[in-house]
């Protein structure tokens, strides 16, 4: 018997105006404003929630709650390999609290799971690197 993989399919219309509609629903992200929300500012943000939303997953299967918030910084230059611009460096910092707190060795293997299972993170070239605070 062979099993397939489980598949996820997310979508985003981008119209004349460069508005961002997601196939969930929900407001726009208007496009008009390019001095804001850049691509590269999105690829962040989308590194950002998805670490947390991993995190919290594992966490919820441990009967555990999680309290997150996370700031991501990247860096974008002309890469040596191939001349391309691109994230060469992605650096996300993450105060985290656990509810109710695990020990040390469970608490690490959380974060590792939330690192390992951020779809995102693991689409990137350049590999993200990982803080996490724990109070």
């Amino acid at each position: 018997m062979s099993t397939r993989a489980r598949s996820f399919e997310y979508a985003v219309s981008v119209d004349e105006s460069w508005d961002a509609t997601s196939d969930r629903g929900g407001p726009p992200l208007r496009g008009a404003d390019e001095e804001s929300w850049t691509p590269e500012h999105l690829v962040l943000a989308g590194l950002g929630r998805c670490s947390l939303t991993s995190l919290r997953y594992h966490c919820r299967r441990a009967g555990i709650e999680l309290t997150s918030n996370a700031s991501v910084r990247g860096t974008v230059t002309r890469r040596a390999e191939d001349g391309r611009f691109a994230f060469v460096d992605i650096a996300l910092e993450a105060d985290v609290s656990f509810d109710p707190k695990p020990d040390d060795e469970t608490a690490a293997d959380l974060l590792a799971k939330g690192e390992r299972d951020c779809f995102v993170g693991a689409s990137l070239t350049a590999a993200p690197t990982y803080r996490w605070r724990v109070s």
